[in-house]
């Protein structure tokens, strides 16, 4: 059974659900979605944490504030629920996964509240704006309101209308997603200072190609030497990479192969 919650954080009222128990997990969903786009894999991450999915700033059951979309403000509002949560100690600090959007929220959760996260699993998040493939680069800067009214048959718009508080703010939604895709994105000499043990993943097909990830991997120790037949070649600080076979950006948030490699990600002992 989940429960669902809002908790005033932050200046902003953000509505999550809790899913069983055990060490906690903050799950975060990509642009123009929900806490609930995790529903197929939800159940798995359950089995040994109590996952707590969020609904970001304008997203799902959380209404828009009046402040743009911003990775630190929102990475801000995760750190002020885990607080309000009670697990910002100890071995209570929870887990963050992300992804896309959400992906980009938890790396800067890590990197900005470090003593509040334990572990970060950053999903199809590229770390730099032009690791994205141009075609889709130009796709991205064409989101705005004024698409609202063409999207009015898609899934991702049907879901909003169902769930927000202020169903008409969509398109005040795009026209902010939009505008945060046009802002210059360079996490390279961040992601290199992460201080939390970090794995990224991504589809074999997403929308950075897999050299990109691994390009990220290496600025984290890691892709630079064999392992060693003990592990003592592997990242100092405990980073991995998975890359996942068969997916795309539009299918690994809700693939049992993503639930699998996250939660033995989750399971081991920092390296």
């Amino acid at each position: 059974m989940s429960t669902g919650n809002y908790a005033d954080v932050n200046g902003i009222n953000l509505y999550y659900e809790t899913h069983g128990s055990g060490r906690p997990l903050i799950l975060l969903h990509g642009g123009l979605g929900s806490g609930e786009m995790f529903g197929p894999v939800i159940p798995a991450l359950a089995e040994r944490h109590q996952v707590i999915t969020v609904d970001l700033q304008g997203h799902g059951r959380t209404a828009d504030v009046d402040r743009p979309l911003d990775l630190g403000t929102m990475a801000a509002d995760i750190a002020a629920l885990i607080g309000h949560l009670g697990l910002d100690r100890g071995e209570h600090r929870p887990a963050v996964v992300g992804y896309s959007l959400g992906g980009g929220v938890a790396v800067r959760t890590a990197l900005d509240h470090p003593r509040l996260v334990s572990k970060l699993v950053a999903v199809s998040a590229h770390a730099w704006t032009e690791a994205v493939y141009a075609e889709m680069r130009a796709q991205q800067g064409q989101v705005s309101g004024a698409a609202a009214e063409f999207m009015k048959d898609t899934p991702m718009y049907q879901d909003y209308q169902r769930v927000a508080p202020r169903p008409e703010d969509f398109p005040r939604l795009l026209d902010k997603i939009g505008e945060f895709m046009a802002k210059p994105l360079d996490l390279r000499e961040a992601i290199a200072g992460l201080r939390v043990p970090t794995m990224f993943v991504a589809a074999d097909a997403d929308m950075a190609p897999p050299s990109h990830y691994v390009e990220v991997f290496g600025l984290l120790d890691g892709g630079l030497r064999d392992g060693g037949w003990m592990g003592e070649g592997r990242p100092k600080g405990g980073h991995a990479l998975a890359i996942l076979p068969g997916l795309t950006h539009y299918t690994i948030f809700a693939s049992p192969l993503l639930a699998a490699v996250t939660a033995d990600f989750l399971s081991r002992d920092q390296v």
